[in-house]
This record gives C-alpha cells, structure tokens and sequence, in this order.
C-alpha cells in the first residue's frame, strides 16, 4: 500500500528517507516495505549462494545482489525498487548506488504484505522496464511463476519440487524444494 499521499515523489524523496524506512518509489509514489519472514530470508541466502557459485564456476560476469539493493528500473526519476535478488549482467548499469536500469532476472519471495505488488504492479513494471527475466517465488503456494519478457510468452508455473530452467543460463536448473 502506499506509504505516503503525495504522488509525485522524485529520486531525492527515496534518497533522503530516514535510514530506518524502508520504501520504494513507484511511478512517483512511495511504497512501504515489511519485514521478511525467516523463509524468505532462507530463500535469499540459498538462491543468491546458487547464482554466485554458478557465476564463478563459469568464469561468467553476471554480478547477483539480495536486497536491500537499489534499482533504478527505467534511469529515471520516479521507479526506485528493492528486488529480493538482481542479477545484472552489463557491468554499466552497476553505480555506487545500485543498479540504473533494468536487471537481467529478477527474483521476488511472495510474502502476505508483497503478494499484490509481486504479482500486479511489479510484473508490470519489471515487463515495462526490459527486465528479461522475472520469477515470483510463493511459499504460501509452493510454486514459483517464471516470466520470460523477451520471448512475449505465457508465464510457467513450476511447483516447488519441479526443477526450473533459469533462461539467461543454460544448464542451469533450481528446484526450490532443495533450497528449503
């Protein structure tokens, strides 16, 4: 839900919140973060450790950060997320304040409080932006829906003991039971 009434807040809104809030900025309007779940936290850890290890196993230059990491998804001034894990693959994007563009996967964990963002307002976005990949991960669910952007196809929805193909790697599979 919307953190504040105003709906034209800027890049130097976000960056000057107090430290302790967290928030991001939506098409100029703030939105309140909660706190993660252990799961989720678990889920993470796990999935960043796989994509850093891969990464490194295969000499790639892809770079993966969990949150809090900032993305500025379109360069602009008024979209400034937290994904629960970027991996970004053109080292241009990556500044000192995070990431100014759209990253090439995106990974959300579903909690109660993030379940209409993660599957309304950020899939819409994260398509806009030119994101080539998106998964939203539901533990309430047990099943993870994987967006493919580029390929202008229906989404796959993968229960947590399927393997997944990840598409920006080929070879690589998750299944989520594993992580847990």
């Amino acid at each position: 839900m919307p953190l504040l009434k105003n709906d034209h807040y800027t890049s130097e809104d976000y960056w000057n919140l107090p430290e302790e809030e967290r928030a991001e900025l939506i098409n100029g309007k703030f939105y309140d973060m909660a706190p993660p779940s252990r799961i989720h936290q678990k889920l993470v850890s796990k999935l960043t450790a796989l994509f850093n290890q891969y990464i490194t196993d295969h000499h790639g230059s892809c770079e993966v950060y969990p949150a809090p990491f900032a993305v500025n998804l379109d360069a602009d001034n008024k979209d400034w997320v937290e994904p629960d894990i970027s991996v970004i693959c053109d080292p241009n994007k990556l500044t000192d304040r995070g990431c100014s563009g759209a990253p090439d996967l995106i990974f959300e964990i579903v909690s109660p409080a993030s379940r209409k963002m993660d599957y309304g307002l950020k899939n819409t976005i994260y398509s806009q932006a030119g994101v080539r990949e998106y998964w939203i991960v539901d533990p309430a669910k047990e099943r993870t829906t994987v967006y493919h952007y580029e390929d202008d196809a229906a989404p796959a929805i993968y229960t947590f003991s399927q393997e997944i193909p990840v598409g920006i790697y080929d070879g690589l599979t998750i299944r989520i039971s594993d992580l847990l």
